[in-house]
């Protein structure tokens, strides 16, 4: 499983670094820390390698990225759901107040009837108990003479 220890050194092998020759002698520049891109690239860049392959690449201009439009402050679903919001509260009062007021119709009809039976009753009332005692017809008799409990008129 693990491979089986001899006591020598093991063998190193030689690095071959390839150093690429350009066909045009560019400016040397020292580097800087920060990368820059070169000001002017020339639009086809060939480079001689050690075995004299070459190899030539197209420079790619810099992708300029898209100007980002200017975002409002507050986002639109923000807005909406804050709209939504004041919406809903108007709604939930109006129905508030549509209840409020139908609870008191309903108890003004309520007293007005009771106000109705309560007088109407009354005056019935006053109709019956304002007759006379006998409960028959009343007679107004004039000049009449009583004799012997016989009536003559």
């Amino acid at each position: 499983m693990y491979p089986e220890q001899h006591g020598h050194a093991p063998t190193e092998r030689a690095v071959e670094v390839h150093h690429p020759t350009p066909i045009t002698p560019a400016a040397v520049t020292p580097a800087s820390l920060v990368p820059v891109q070169p000001g002017a690239v020339p639009s086809v860049a060939s480079v001689v390698l050690p075995d004299g392959r070459v190899v030539t690449g197209y420079a790619m201009s810099p992708v300029q990225p898209e100007p980002v439009a200017a975002k409002p402050p507050v986002s639109r679903a923000a807005v909406n759901v804050a709209l939504g919001g004041v919406g809903f509260l108007a709604v939930c009062g109006g129905l508030l107040l549509l209840t409020t007021f139908i609870t008191a119709l309903t108890a003004l009809i309520t007293q007005l009837i009771t106000l109705a039976a309560v007088i109407f009753g009354g005056w019935i009332a006053v109709q019956v108990f304002s007759a006379s005692g006998s409960g028959g017809n009343t007679f107004n008799i004039r000049k009449a003479v009583f004799k012997r409990n016989h009536f003559n008129g």
